[in-house]
């Protein structure tokens, strides 16, 4: 069964204060952290004019577009508009909201109202993300031709060498329209700089691999 909550970024990747884009199974999305820490996601899309919300700016604890400057609060609803400042908006006039929440240093993204809570990845710590050239199926084939140990289910995770040093690893695995993205934790092992490296060339390997 494929896995309802998809990574979209580690969460010191994300400060008070910044917008970023997000993607849940081909649906762009704008993913934003307010000034006080608050996290919110909407569809990648203005209410009024479709002008993508990611291009937007936070100001406190709502967020700006940047086209007319139509302001929205965390929940989504619409608090201001510019061209008329003696409104009140109508409470028809929000975005469309999807469920964001962070565990185990992870942004996790799924559909409002998703009941179960996202995957444990206890004993793990956030190592870094990576882009990858290539769609998800294709990357995938590629990472677990190259690194057999590396186990799919809903994520690949497994137990490498590196370095000669047993090191647990965990690699969420999101499409992205550029390619494909993996957010990479791993354990304790032989560390996160060798770690590090050991992504690096299993980005190498895997691109390898789908243009062999």
């Amino acid at each position: 069964m494929a896995l309802t909550w998809i990574a979209t970024g580690l969460s010191r990747d994300l400060p008070n204060g910044v917008v970023i884009a997000g993607h849940w199974r081909g649906t762009d999305l704008a993913v934003w952290r307010s000034a006080s820490g608050k996290l919110a996601a909407w569809k990648d899309r203005c209410p009024h004019r479709g002008m993508r919300l990611s291009h937007g700016f936070v100001r406190g604890e709502t967020l700006a577009c940047i086209y007319h400057g139509w302001v929205y609060d965390t929940a989504g609803a619409c608090q201001h508009i510019p061209a008329h400042p003696a409104l009140t908006p109508p409470a028809a006039i929000r975005t469309e909201a999807f469920a964001c929440v962070e565990a185990d240093g992870v942004l996790w993204l799924a559909p409002a109202g998703t009941a179960e809570p996202p995957p444990k990845l206890t004993g793990l710590r956030p190592l870094r993300s990576i882009t990858l050239t290539g769609d998800r199926a294709a990357i995938l084939a590629a990472i677990l031709a190259a690194e057999p140990a590396l186990a799919e289910q809903d994520m690949l995770r497994g137990t490498v060498l590196i370095a000669g040093q047993a090191q647990d690893i965990c690699l969420l695995v999101q499409a992205v329209p550029e390619g494909t993205v993996l957010h990479a934790l791993c354990g304790e092992g032989a560390g996160a700089v060798l770690a590090s490296r050991w992504l690096e060339d299993l980005r190498r390997r895997a691109e390898e691999g789908i243009a062999a």
